[in-house]
């Protein structure tokens, strides 16, 4: 007799899970990198409900069309890079313009092959080191905020590790919850009060412009670390599963969606890396002509998640000092320690590497330009004297 499939609501339930993750693990980031570049709280509250709205409908059109649990996320490490960018020439309209831009090349990667090949001659080493800088700073947060408020920080850390111990993937979650219950009581103990009209979820369009500063400081970048730690990493995630992307659609939706999403301040969406996993592995369904259900239920649970995306803003703003940025380092951990180990992990490109890691760590910017390009620049230059005529 041949097994009974399993019920639908398994894939269901597993798309669920893959949005509450996503969402609850690295909302932080993306709330304090839009900030960083010159968001209100209310412009990048409407950044955050963009991008749930983007990825939820970019996630239901991939996995409906070509029947693979294909999911859609926003570029966290690209939030970062925004969190250590800071405010650019232009301000805010002019990070809009740089996203507006990323959403260009995103399109024109998935059109033009040329153009990919092009982009993954920089090598891998390089911008993971590049990444590596950048998220450095974020990830000691935790450890500096036991020293700037302990009774803060310290029962987000300690949920975090017990909870990594048992339940890996909720540890970030459960940390923010433990988050929000510090909130809660500071909030009570301060009397602060909740402006009811902050919970309203709305979107706020703003006209781009285009400067110098953010084109080479905050696009180029951010399309370059979105290519290299979410694109192409999805791809072979979902590969090992049995599954192969359809490279120019999914780049031509990503990058749509951030077209869209651009102008109400989402900086960014592309294909899911570590969280495709739960959507495509047979924990999902048995049967892999099944799963492409929990890309679609990801898709459904970003939507519902989307409206909510103003309260968590005023969550974050009633934070006490240290405590959001605890969250935000600890969800950047496992991104830290894969950037590190691919920057280092070729012994030839290791000298490279490391002077891109410590120009992207200082946070040094030159001529209104973050120091993530120049880490970038300096990286090929280096590898480029070393190699010459080897």
């Amino acid at each position: 007799m041949s097994e009974m499939p399993a019920p639908v609501s398994r894939p269901i339930m597993a798309g669920v899970v893959t949005a509450l993750v996503g969402f609850t693990s690295s909302f932080a980031v993306v709330l304090t990198g839009l900030s960083a570049v010159g968001a209100s709280p209310g412009e990048a509250a409407s950044g955050l409900l963009a991008l749930s709205i983007t990825m939820g409908l970019s996630c239901i059109a991939l996995a409906w069309r070509y029947r693979m649990p294909i999911t859609v996320a926003w570029s966290t490490p690209g939030a970062a890079l925004l969190a250590a960018t800071g405010v650019v020439d232009g301000g805010w309209p002019a990070a809009i313009g740089a996203f507006l831009l990323v959403a260009a090349l995103t399109i024109l990667a998935g059109l033009w092959p040329g153009f990919g090949r092009l982009i993954a001659q920089i090598p891998a080493s390089i911008a993971q080191a590049m990444l590596a800088g950048v998220l450095l700073p974020l990830c000691l947060a935790p450890i500096l905020g036991i020293a700037e408020n302990p009774w803060g920080v310290l029962p987000v850390l300690l949920t975090w590790l017990v909870v990594a111990r048992f339940a890996p993937r909720w540890a970030v979650p459960l940390a923010f919850v433990a988050a929000a219950i510090v909130v809660g009581v500071d909030t009570v103990r301060s009397g602060a009060a909740v402006d009811a009209g902050l919970l309203v979820p709305r979107l706020e369009l703003t006209a781009p412009t285009f400067t110098i500063g953010a084109v080479v400081g905050i696009a180029l970048p951010l399309f370059v670390v979105t290519m290299a730690s979410q694109n192409v990493p999805g791809v072979a995630i979902m590969r090992s599963f049995g599954y192969e992307v359809p490279w120019r659609p999914a780049m031509f939706v990503t990058g749509i969606g951030t077209a869209l999403g651009a102008p109400a301040g989402g900086h960014g969406i592309n294909l899911a890396a570590i969280s495709a996993a739960l959507a495509a592995a047979p924990d999902a369904d048995p049967d892999p002509k099944r799963r492409w259900v929990a890309g679609v239920s990801t898709g459904v649970s970003y939507l519902v998640l989307g409206p909510c995306a103003a309260a968590f803003a005023a969550l974050v703003a009633l934070a006490p000092a240290a405590v959001i940025p605890a969250v935000a380092g600890v969800a950047l951990f496992a991104a830290l320690g894969s950037a590190v180990h691919q920057a280092v992990a070729d012994p030839s490109e290791r000298m490279p590497a490391i002077v891109a890691f410590l120009i992207a760590a200082s946070g040094v910017s030159f001529a209104g330009i973050s120091a993530a390009f120049w880490a970038l620049v300096a990286g090929l230059a280096v590898r480029a004297v070393l190699t010459f005529r080897r």
